[in-house]
């Protein structure tokens, strides 16, 4: 049996086709386009047009691979930039009609089951950990360990969103940056409350950013072979705090960082520099596997 996910995230598209033999998944095709459907959503809570149309054209690219594969089952989901957009049923509406894909609209309880599973595949997980996904719209936080998942929170402050809101300097400067930490201090109270009583020891980085500054710290590690990998810590700061000091075109010219994270870096760095700080993790892990991995698991008969 083939099986398809398609992940519509608010920065990113992504498809994965995988065969299931015996019980067990093997990935045989996957591809992602960075369709940006949150350009600018921040605005007027809408998806723009020239992004409207760059989601429905990657979708109709993704459903001719999803025919050449002879797929049994397919399943899209939408997180944050289409549930918070008031013309995201248009958009649903226009993917089945022109692009012939059902999607279903998540909302961020079921985002964050869905990363649990995919980062739990990946077997990242090893004690009290705390998982962070930073997506462009939503970012989701799960508190778990290798047999639970114990809490889980989505909150709408992915990368995208915090880069139209603060992000007004090059590079950015003091003021941006502390609105940005109180802006996280108060949308944050609740997962303060918990991480202070259950002292997550790990913070496991789901794909995305994470992928970024592991390839970045370490060039050695392919990314798009391995499942999971440590991010030495001080590593970390180090380049955290150089892709915060730098500016655009500076980090436009950096090794392993795609265009589409050159400037949402930034925003993917102080959020993760406020988790490390404010918790007191002292280790991190990447975590290639997320919510897509996490909807293949759940397909599986």
């Amino acid at each position: 049996m083939r099986l398809a996910v398609i992940d519509l995230g608010t920065n990113t598209f992504h498809l994965i086709i995988a065969e299931q033999n015996a019980g067990e998944l093997q990935i045989i095709y996957k591809t992602n386009q960075p369709v940006k459907l949150g350009e600018d959503i921040t605005k007027n809570n809408l998806i723009i047009p020239t992004a409207f149309e760059r989601g429905i054209t990657c979708l109709q690219d993704f459903k001719a691979e999803i025919d050449k594969y002879e797929i049994d089952v397919v399943k899209a989901t939408a997180t944050s930039g289409v549930r918070s957009a008031k013309n995201g049923m248009d958009f649903v509406e226009a993917a089945k009609e022109r692009a012939g894909i059902e999607i279903d609209i998540i909302d961020g309880d079921e985002e964050a089951q869905y990363i649990y599973e995919g980062v739990k595949w990946s077997g990242a997980i090893t004690g009290k950990s705390l998982i962070m996904d930073i997506g462009g719209g939503s970012t989701e936080f799960i508190l778990c360990d290798e047999e639970s998942l114990v809490w889980k929170k989505s909150y709408n402050i992915g990368a995208a969103r915090l880069m139209q809101a603060f992000f007004n300097s090059d590079p950015i400067n003091e003021t941006d940056t502390s609105s940005i930490i109180n802006h996280l201090a108060e949308e944050l109270k609740a997962l303060k409350i918990i991480c202070n009583e259950y002292a997550p020891e790990t913070l496991i980085g789901s794909a995305g950013a994470f992928e970024t500054f592991a390839g970045m710290i370490n060039d050695d590690i392919d990314i798009k072979t391995i499942a999971t990998a440590d991010i030495p810590l001080l590593d970390y700061k180090n380049l955290a705090a150089q892709l915060i000091q730098s500016t655009h075109q500076e980090r436009a010219n950096m090794e392993g960082l795609i265009p589409l994270r050159v400037d949402m870096i930034v925003m993917a760095s102080i959020l993760t520099n406020y988790i490390l700080d404010e918790f007191g993790i002292k280790t991190i892990k990447l975590s290639t596997y997320d919510l897509k991995m996490g909807v293949l698991q759940s397909l599986k008969s």
